[in-house]
């Protein structure tokens, strides 16, 4: 699992880190609020932990900027020393997932990514139920219809996964691209459109609706 953590203070940045790493997790260090908003522009992260105060930008800033302008629903937790509510509803207006006050044990952060990694399926191993015949295991890039077992391509993997994460609500290309792709290797419209076209010869036509100037609905 790929995480960005933006922390300032260098002891509670290496500690974090220290235990990430520990983890097995893929750590991206921050200590500057721009930084890291290039970084969640740029890269896919499964995970972001965002402290608050830190330079340049705030977490709530990076945070805010993302979800708004670049439409990237990377999971995040903002971490803070602040214990007022105001930034708590800020944090939450702008599109956080979880938060956490400062001083915390690493088991409850532990426990708020494992909570996050369940609901978003991120390291998922066990199937998904998409109906009463068709399973997924993003795992191993399969799908089974009945008895028959077909294998996608990881991308194919990753947009489904995606569609699973978000389901019953519309989805535009644009957000599709910003959290499957890395900038550099962004493909075009027309291959995003070829990657649903082959979900759908498998799943169905109506369970990928194409919602007309918009983007996509998957039906779960």
């Amino acid at each position: 699992m790929r995480v960005l953590l933006l922390e300032d203070d260098p002891a509670l940045n290496d500690l974090l880190n220290d235990h990430l790493m520990d983890k097995g997790y893929d750590v991206t260090l921050c200590t500057d609020g721009q930084v890291a908003l290039e970084y969640l522009i740029d890269e896919v992260f499964d995970l972001a932990l965002l402290d608050i105060n830190t330079p340049s930008m705030t977490g709530i800033e990076v945070l805010k900027t993302i979800r708004e302008e670049y439409k990237n629903q990377t999971p995040a937790i903002i971490l803070t020393a602040y214990q007022d509510t105001k930034h708590l509803k800020d944090s939450f207006e702008s599109g956080v997932d979880d938060y956490i006050k400062k001083p915390f044990d690493l088991e409850e952060l532990d426990q708020r990514v494992m909570k996050l990694c369940k609901h978003f399926l991120i390291e998922q191993t066990e199937d998904v139920i998409i109906s009463s015949t068709v399973k997924f295991f993003p795992e191993s890039c399969q799908i089974k219809i009945g008895e028959k077992t077909k294998n996608i391509a990881q991308k194919e993997r990753d947009i489904l996964k995606y569609f699973c994460k978000h389901k019953n609500r519309v989805i535009s290309s644009e957000e599709l691209l910003q959290n499957i792709w890395a900038y550099e290797e962004m493909p075009t419209d027309a291959t995003i459109r070829v990657y649903i076209k082959n979900l759908r010869e498998l799943l169905g036509k109506d369970r990928i609706q194409t919602i007309r100037g918009i983007g996509y609905k998957f039906e779960l």
